[in-house]
């Protein structure tokens, strides 16, 4: 049986009422976006109020879900768990690592993913191809690798890690072991964005020859959300953590490739409601 309860991580009597009757706590919820008031008293002082009510409630294991990127702007390559400084450079960042704070003082575990695609995702996918879309051509964006994981193995690494008797304290990093190289990130968007254009009867249209690193970011001049996107895209940002797909023994599930065939459907859904 399934019982929905209601709360606000700014609302310390509803996470009380959340944690009554609880072995295992996975939490989830966080703000994202510049307003850091706002992100402060959800993904800080909010994890904050909920840790300490899970453990008056007596909650036996606590998960929680980060991100890698309360380690900042790389390059990172194959960066192994406790060799990384935390470096957040956003209010969302910031305040997720003190949320973090709270998890793993009370004994919980924080998993780290860093990019996460699948059915939900409006940020990663839809954010490249707006990117791409101020390009005049596909964009070379060079030889970067990067972590990824789908939303489906995802979901499944934080039950392995609320529910495995192997699960430790501390952060993990939470990616398919096989890193992505650029090109093979952002050629299915490149599709999509095809598949857009050509929705949109501008089969006419096509594409310019591939624009490389420095034109893009000419390009971007007046564009700050594209230079952002087209930095990290520069960047290696791959950690590597074998513990969630053994310790653990949860399914990282295919590489990326195969993994984004089976989300296709929704992000044309997604992109082209009609």
């Amino acid at each position: 049986m399934t019982e929905t309860v209601t709360g606000d991580l700014r609302d310390a009597d509803s996470l009380r009422r959340a944690c009554e009757g609880v072995d295992v706590l996975i939490h989830c919820a966080s703000a994202i976006g510049a307003d850091e008031e706002r992100a402060r008293s959800v993904n800080d002082e909010g994890t904050r109020t909920l840790v300490d009510a899970a453990v008056r409630a007596g909650v036996t294991r606590i998960v929680s879900l980060s991100t890698a990127s309360v380690h900042g702007r790389g390059p990172f390559r194959a960066a192994a768990p406790g060799t990384l400084p935390l470096a957040p450079g956003s209010a969302t960042s910031r305040t997720r690592a003190a949320g973090e704070r709270h998890v793993m003082e009370a004994g919980g575990a924080v998993l780290r993913p860093h990019l996460v695609y699948g059915a939900g995702d409006r940020q990663l996918i839809p954010g490249l191809i707006r990117l791409l879309e101020l390009l005049p051509g596909p964009l070379d964006a060079g030889a970067s690798l990067h972590s990824l994981i789908d939303v489906d193995s995802l979901a499944g690494a934080l039950l392995g890690a609320a529910f495995s008797p192997r699960t430790e304290a501390g952060a993990y990093y939470v990616n398919h072991p096989e890193p992505v190289p650029v090109a093979e990130l952002l050629a299915p968007c490149e599709e999509l964005l095809a598949g857009q254009a050509g929705q949109a009867g501008q089969t006419g249209r096509s594409r310019a020859a591939a624009v490389d690193l420095a034109e893009a970011y000419e390009l971007l001049a007046g564009h700050p959300f594209g230079r952002h996107h087209l930095a990290m895209l520069a960047t290696d940002h791959w950690f590597a953590d074998d513990r969630p797909w053994g310790e653990l023994a949860c399914d990282p599930g295919p590489g990326f490739t195969a993994g984004f065939a089976a989300h296709t459907r929704w992000y044309r859904n997604l992109l082209d409601p009609s």
